[in-house]
């Protein structure tokens, strides 16, 4: 217990970091997952061949591949383009940068489904009496179509993010500062690794405890009406 607190502001300093990482990746996935979503159920051939593609890949190859690919590959194709263009110089990008990035592209993709799934559960019907009133797009997708789908969605959207925050965890290997690289560091320089691990393993514990209660907040809510019927 004295090294954890002798060493609470390192594990402080990951933990935040943590929490931003999948915060930003998480607004990032969520708007791939729309996109995705609205791709797959459009008429347009294009939309539905780039989004299924988009979904295969991404799902088929493993997390750690593409945050390294992302993180060393893409900094060199960044860098190759702006050489030969002339249009930019050296550009370096961060661990936070290339974590945030291609965790929101990875869930991205789950989310996709998740939000399609969602949106095909909802009654037809709704949509075409929606239509049938003189409804425009935009007040029958905030009307209709997105409190149910946030209902139908909310389960595979808490999976999808407690996930996602585990999934944070491996921007370790690209040198960022979170949990548990802060965690790991100061375990290895006292030899008390196996403590910092345990610490490591409460706080991610604590984290899902209370994302657990703020969707468990989010179903009460759109479920209000569904409760009372």
């Amino acid at each position: 217990m004295d090294l954890l607190l002798e060493y609470r502001e390192q594990l402080l300093a990951g933990l935040v970091t943590t929490v931003q990482l999948a915060l930003a990746s998480l607004v990032l996935s969520v708007t791939m997952g729309l996109l995705g979503a609205w791709a797959k159920l459009s008429a347009s051939r294009a939309a539905n061949a780039v989004a299924g593609a988009y979904t295969t890949v991404v799902r088929g190859v493993p997390d750690l591949v593409l945050i390294m690919l992302v993180f060393f590959g893409g900094q060199v194709t960044v860098n190759g383009l702006g050489a030969a263009t002339g249009l930019w110089n050296y550009v370096e990008i961060s661990q936070f940068a290339a974590g945030a990035l291609t965790i929101g592209i990875i869930f991205g993709a789950y989310f996709t489904e998740t939000f399609r799934g969602a949106i095909l559960a909802i009654p037809r019907g709704q949509i075409e009496a929606g239509i049938s009133t003189g409804m425009s797009r935009p007040l029958l997708f905030r009307r209709i179509i997105w409190p149910q789908m946030v209902r139908y969605a909310l389960p595979g959207f808490g999976n999808n993010w407690l996930v996602q925050l585990k999934t944070t965890a491996l921007v370790s290997v690209i040198g960022l500062q979170d949990l548990v690289y802060n965690a790991f560091a100061a375990g290895r320089s006292t030899g008390a690794l196996f403590t910092f691990m345990a610490a490591a393993f409460v706080i991610y514990l604590a984290l899902t405890a209370v994302s657990d209660l703020g969707l468990r907040a989010l179903e009460r809510r759109y479920s209000r009406g569904v409760a009372r019927a």
